[in-house]
């Protein structure tokens, strides 16, 4: 090789390494800046805290469930929540304005209906979490809503179960057999179709304290003792359903959703343990519980009055277990002695000697 060609072979060289570096500088120069992306992503996430509601979106395909033809209620029910409810303050506030969103809706409706749902938990043997939570999706998506038909009450009720049992328990039912309580007044694609809206009218909120969650903590922390075990149940179970029956009978009343779930279930403790023991465990005064506990007097009245409820045996549920099981009795007709006694002078927490049992 001459000199030459070896002078030409290393200029050649260093033209191409000069060239793979001035294509890697542009690369390098031709990548977009990251704070666009980030300015992108906030403007994404200042979004998030708009009402969820259904509506048509040119970037989405329309779905049937914003305009259901055969529910039968205008599109001004469904796609227009109730401007009073949806502070995120109050998001999970629940009070007698219920009543005021849906002038057609009877507080009696509303109590046969968690009746029913109580009495189709117990045939399905599901717990009373389960019918809890149910509770609390169906009067928190009411709330959010204005002008809801009597005649949706039983999809709307059923739905909150479904969900609910698909919540908490292992084995939920089918939505067949859902579909199958309601006589064939609703179907399964009509019950589907409840469930996408209610999720999204709730922002996928579905797990919140209930009264019975609030209720078994402060039992739980009653009944300890300095040795015992904080995730082992240290309550007697029969006393256990006695007040689950007494908070049962009170959020089948319009007029339960005035209080907090803590308040309701240190209220139903009162009457079964000494008061001074409930304020220490929930941190609730006196003053805060009093008027729950004078609202409250006559639903125990109505509760004495029909006996002690019987802690039942249900197949394959385990023994430990039992207690857990919702279970329904005569709750319409405790709901309406109490109503009788609106008037009479209502019960203060009887003292220690005089507790029920």
């Amino acid at each position: 090789m001459t000199k030459r060609s070896g002078r030409l072979q290393k200029g050649s060289q260093n033209v191409s390494r000069q060239k793979t570096k001035a294509v890697k500088s542009n690369k390098k120069k031709s990548q977009p800046p990251l704070k666009p992306k980030c300015e992108k992503n906030e403007m994404i996430l200042e979004g998030v805290d708009a009402p969820c509601v259904l509506a048509s979106s040119p970037h989405k395909v329309q779905h049937s469930v914003a305009e259901p033809n055969y529910m039968e209620i205008s599109s001004a029910v469904l796609l227009h929540p109730s401007k009073r409810v949806l502070d995120s303050s109050n998001a999970h506030a629940k009070s007698f304005r219920f009543m005021l969103n849906h002038p057609k809706i009877l507080p009696d409706m509303r109590s046969i209906l968690i009746d029913w749902l109580i009495e189709v938990s117990e045939a399905y043997t599901l717990h009373r979490q389960t019918l809890y939570l149910a509770h609390d999706y169906f009067d928190r998506f009411m709330l959010t809503r204005n002008n809801i038909d009597k005649s949706l009450l039983q999809l709307i009720g059923i739905t909150s179960l479904f969900i609910a049992s698909k919540m908490e328990e292992a084995c939920p039912p089918k939505l067949s057999q859902m579909a199958y309580v309601t006589a064939g007044t609703y179907y399964e694609h009509e019950i589907l179709e409840m469930e996408l809206l209610i999720l999204k009218v709730l922002r996928w909120t579905l797990c919140p304290e209930t009264a019975l969650s609030w209720l078994q903590l402060y039992f739980q922390m009653v009944s300890m003792s300095a040795d015992t075990d904080l995730l082992e149940p240290q309550f007697p179970r029969d006393t256990f359903v006695q007040m689950t029956t007494l908070l049962d009978l009170c959020i089948i009343d319009i007029n339960s959703m005035d209080f907090e779930n803590r308040v309701l279930a240190a209220a139903v403790l009162s009457h079964f343990v000494e008061q001074s023991s409930v304020e220490k465990v929930s941190g609730l005064s006196k003053e805060v519980l009093q008027p729950c506990l004078k609202w409250m007097g006559p639903f125990v009245a109505a509760v004495q009055q029909f006996g002690k409820a019987p802690l039942k045996d249900f197949k394959d549920i385990k023994p430990e277990d039992q207690h857990n099981i919702q279970t329904h009795t005569d709750y319409l007709t405790m709901l309406d002695n109490a109503g009788k006694k609106q008037n009479d002078q209502f019960l203060t927490p009887p003292n220690s000697t005089e507790k029920m049992h």
